[in-house]
């Protein structure tokens, strides 16, 4: 086993799936380059099945209500880290702004550099996602995706996308960088949806 990882504890097992192993640090894994964005030039868009498109600029975004997020971490190249802690503002607040279609049934996530991720709207629409752009108490650095980085911890962390700009919803899937490319369309680490069938 590599240094800095090591087998969960008793009383931790619980809370660490299948075919992971725990890690104090937090490795920082990207595919392509690492984008530059500073929060005052932040655009957060919502798109598609919406009733009305909207723009939100970073100081909108800090004038939501913001809150606090401790949750474990699963990356499906097989690390766990345990209690990381976020701040930001949660999926939920967000979306009292916006009024879905009813033909909404999936979202797209768009981030800055090109990337994208998908979602089933059940996945999204939980009260535990959120948009971080604190990391246990400092700005999110821009290796793990700062300036803002959505957060989705039940799901494995490439769903987590980095550098976000946006959501566009969908009237049905559309599957995103790594899923075309092979990955599990949800990522369920408990269930170590890894890669499509």
């Amino acid at each position: 086993m590599p240094a800095n990882f090591f087998r969960p504890k008793t009383q931790d097992r619980d809370r660490v799936p299948p075919g992971q192993i725990l890690t104090e640090k937090f490795p920082v894994l990207t595919y392509g380059p690492t984008p530059r964005v500073h929060p005052e030039d932040v655009t957060f868009e919502i798109s598609g099945q919406v009733e009305e498109a909207k723009a939100f600029s970073w100081e909108a975004l800090m004038a939501l209500p913001q809150s606090d997020l401790t949750a474990d971490f699963h990356c499906v190249t097989r690390w766990s880290k345990l209690e990381v802690k976020w701040s930001g503002i949660k999926v939920l607040d967000l979306m009292r702004l916006i009024q879905l279609k009813p033909q909404a049934r999936a979202v797209l996530i768009h981030c800055y550099g090109g990337y994208t991720t998908n979602l089933a709207l059940g996945d999204l629409l939980l009260e535990q996602n959120i948009l971080a752009h604190r990391l246990f108490g400092e700005p999110v650095p821009r290796d793990h995706g700062g300036p803002l980085r959505l957060i989705v911890p039940h799901l494995y962390a490439w769903k987590s996308a980095k550098w976000i700009r946006g959501l566009e919803f969908l009237d049905r899937e559309e599957l995103g960088f790594w899923e075309v490319n092979g990955y599990h369309r949800r990522g369920d680490p408990w269930k170590e949806e890894r890669f499509s069938d």
